[in-house]
């Protein structure tokens, strides 16, 4: 682990955004899951919400690994789980939805605590996630398409989400704190013993300042011999 990565990962956390999200619904093509996660990570959000397509996804696991491994994908079986769950935490539902209550999409104020809803590209958003939002929002066209590509589209509304965020001074307040914060740098700096761990349920072992885990080889003998504390979840 160099030091300039390392100061990376932390500068990298020390933005990231509990309080934005993207549910995907039902969105199955694993290009566009791929390009949507990217997305999330440009803009500092820690954690997406995907609910499973009936028909699965395609390709999903291929396309959408490199970018799974800076965002968390929280995965439900239905949309009102995943609505539920966003719920809880307090935040306003945007779907991006045409109807005749839709707004144009910089008019909705993404400083609060927000989950964009965005809808696989022949069906769109589902009819329980549009009746859940709060806000409808669309993206002005000019042009002879009705629409942009789903993850285009998603891109759109959060960098605007992004730019009203970095004026409000929100990416120079860390949310992200205690044991979630340590955790995800284990996972960022030693992803091979974090999988290990996590096959195995096993604790992450101790990381030292430098993001080294000192005594490695000894650490391993002890795993194997059943000496490691069992990981909580």
């Amino acid at each position: 682990m160099t030091p300039s990565r390392l100061a990376k990962f932390q500068s990298t956390l020390a933005q990231r955004q509990l309080d934005l999200t993207i549910i995907t619904d039902q969105v199955n093509k694993g290009q566009n899951i791929a390009a949507l996660l990217r997305t999330c990570d440009a803009v500092g959000m820690h954690r997406a919400h995907a609910v499973i397509p009936k028909e699965g996804y395609r390709d999903y696991s291929g396309t959408a690994r490199g970018s799974q491994q800076w965002v968390e994908v929280r995965q439900h079986q239905s949309i009102a789980s995943a609505l539920t769950t966003v719920k809880q935490q307090g935040m306003q539902i945007v779907a991006a939805h045409f109807s005749e209550q839709a707004v144009d999409f910089r008019q909705v104020d993404y400083t609060q605590p927000t989950a964009l809803v965005m809808g696989a590209e022949m069906e769109g958003v589902s009819p329980q996630a549009v009746a859940a939002a709060d806000h409808h929002v669309v993206i002005p066209m000019l042009g002879m398409v009705h629409s942009f590509n789903v993850s285009v589209a998603a891109a759109v509304i959060l960098l605007e989400a992004q730019q009203q965020r970095q004026q409000a001074g929100r990416y120079a307040q860390p949310q992200l704190f205690g044991s979630e914060y340590n955790d995800t740098l284990f996972r960022w700096c030693h992803p091979a013993i974090a999988d290990y761990c996590q096959r195995y349920g096993l604790q992450y072992p101790a990381m030292d300042e430098d993001g080294e885990v000192p005594n490695l080889s000894q650490w391993y003998a002890q795993a194997r011999a059943g000496k490691v504390p069992s990981r909580k979840y």
